[in-house]
């Protein structure tokens, strides 16, 4: 039987593949670089930095937030865009698609563009650690929010200024094109034929039904990530710092203004403490994650009391919700082998139901390494294999969990989480309800290509992992079927929930010049995968902070 670890590790390997690469940045000329890495022009290792600085803005956390946001703010001031991770400029598992099923996992190293944990729950994760953040380390997928994600976020909406933080985005990294390979187009009928319809062709809205959504890899399978945004930059305003590591924010305190965020403490690769301050009528924004704004909140003194207390961290603010009502949107999948090659790649079609969604993935899974056993007991297959999968999300998990600090002072360790998958039983009766579905899709006229033949003529899947139950309406079976392939879309969220740690605007309640703009602050997952929203959110954030600047 497969474990949630094996389940896991294949699905990385489709999803996520990366490597480690040393990142070296240069000093290089405009004409020596190409139209998508431009940015690069303003983009410095923290071992440059001065030891004190100034801008307008800061920003925290240079991922799919917060390369749309300091971008965006640059229009008018300074801004200070800083990452913990490198730059993924010339990795090919990274920037290709053709090698989604590359065969190296990730480390932990400094230069890996992602960091992996493991949650108290023992599902294995990931978390964006690049510049372009999980945008240069995920399926690519780009879908547009549900609109109940609006109504139900508690974050002040204009949605003439959402449409066009949407397009802002589109026009620059996405693709669109309605020709899919043979697997999609295989689950593409099989949705239909089991009954999740109608067929809403190629639409990057959510929709109910079947549809062909957006990426952003493009026509050639080259990824175009959140950094590429910052190619739209004032160039002379925005300063981008890699290898920087956020200690704390720092904060003041008077009779008149009450406490205010000013500044904050990062460190470079060699341990060299740096110093950045905002100037008046500024902000620091952290744009860090669901994992890294709230644990930087922590270490820098704000959340419960009590906790700080007992990890002896000065007490700058009281808030008892930091850290809390974190949510993972739990996943289960079904992977099969085909009877005959295939060389198909990547994800293009998705199932939308109220309460699930379905998603297929293609690729090959390489067997010439370490990685092979984890996936499969000895003897392992001695040679390259298609892997098809279909994976189920839920779209509202009820369970809610937490974060706490790994460490009080080293903010490159990765909190402790724990998610709750399951702890609210409706949670598992959905997926119950959605693996049932993966099941009728199976039963459909289209997929009896993908069936092996035995030497009695009957046909049959040949499961990579654990086999999907017979008994489709065996309640029992389906839940346990979900216990024992659980894992993660890596679309987790929560931890600075809008109205409980910021308000409608994103600003921090209790605290002046200190705002979230990040999947932490989010109540639900935006439709069907959250990239698309999360850029667009920071494009918008961006346009909504440089109409209050013109208005005041």
């Amino acid at each position: 039987m497969a474990t949630p670890r094996v389940q896991f590790t294949l699905m990385f390997l489709l999803m996520f593949s990366i490597v480690l690469q040393p990142i070296v940045l240069l000093e290089v000329q405009a004409n020596d670089l190409d139209q998508d890495s431009s940015y690069l022009q303003f983009v410095y290792n923290a071992t440059e930095s001065p030891s004190e600085e100034v801008y307008d803005y800061i920003v925290v956390g240079g991922g799919t937030a917060g390369c749309p946001l300091a971008t965006t703010l640059s229009a008018n001031y300074s801004v200070l865009l800083l990452e913990r991770g490198g730059v993924a400029l010339n990795d090919p598992n990274v920037l290709l698609e053709e090698n989604a099923l590359a065969n190296n996992l990730p480390t932990d190293d400094i230069n890996s563009p992602g960091q992996t944990f493991t949650s108290e729950d023992g599902v294995p994760n990931v978390r964006g650690r690049v510049l372009g953040g999980t945008s240069m380390i995920n399926g690519g997928i780009y879908s547009r929010a549900d609109e109940d994600f609006y109504n139900e976020s508690g974050i002040e909406w204009n949605m003439s200024i959402v449409k066009s933080a949407y397009e802002w985005v589109e026009e620059a990294i996405v693709t669109q094109t309605d020709q899919i390979n043979s697997w999609q187009t295989s689950v593409k009928t099989a949705l239909l034929q089991s009954g999740i319809r109608p067929y809403n062709g190629l639409t990057l809205e959510h929709l109910q039904g079947t549809k062909i959504f957006g990426s952003i890899f493009d026509r050639t399978g080259r990824r175009h990530g959140a950094v590429e945004l910052l190619n739209k930059a004032k160039k002379k305003n925005l300063r981008v710092v890699v290898h920087a590591t956020v200690e704390r924010v720092v904060f003041a305190s008077n009779t008149s203004l009450g406490l205010s965020a000013i500044g904050v403490v990062y460190h470079d690769t060699n341990g060299n403490p740096h110093v950045a301050r905002i100037r008046e009528k500024g902000e620091i924004i952290l744009s860090a994650g669901t994992l890294g704004s709230p644990q930087l909140l922590l270490m820098s003194g704000v959340g419960p009391r009590s906790y700080l207390s007992s990890l002896n961290i000065p007490i700058v603010y009281d808030q008892p919700f930091i850290g809390q009502f974190l949510i993972d949107n739990p996943r289960s999948l079904v992977t099969i082998t085909p009877p005959f090659p295939l060389d198909d790649i990547g994800s293009r079609v998705v199932g939308i139901t109220k309460s699930f969604y379905i998603e297929p993935v293609s690729g090959t899974a390489p067997f010439s390494s370490p990685v092979s056993p984890i996936l499969f007991p000895d003897p392992y297959p001695p040679l390259n294999l298609t892997v098809l999968s279909i994976y189920e999300k839920i779209s509202r998990p009820l369970s809610t969990g937490f974060l706490r600090l790994a460490s009080p002072t080293n903010a490159s360790l990765s909190p402790i989480v724990r998610f709750n998958y399951y702890n609210d039983t409706r949670d598992l009766s959905q997926c119950a309800n959605a693996v049932r579905a993966i099941g009728k899709m199976l039963r459909t006229p289209v997929m009896e290509q993908y069936k092996f033949m035995d030497q009695h003529g009957q046909r049959y899947f040949q499961f990579v992992g654990q086999a999907l139950p017979q008994n489709l309406f065996d309640d029992e079976a389906m839940r346990e079927f979900c216990h024992n392939t659980l894992s993660s879309f890596n679309h987790y969220h929560g931890g600075c929930l809008a109205q409980k740690v910021v308000d409608s605007h994103l600003k921090v309640i209790g605290i002046n010049a200190l705002r979230v703009v990040d999947f932490s602050t989010f109540v639900v997952s935006p439709g069907t995968n959250p990239q698309a929203t999360i850029m667009m959110f920071g494009r918008y954030i961006g346009v909504k902070i440089l109409e209050e600047r013109k208005t005041n």
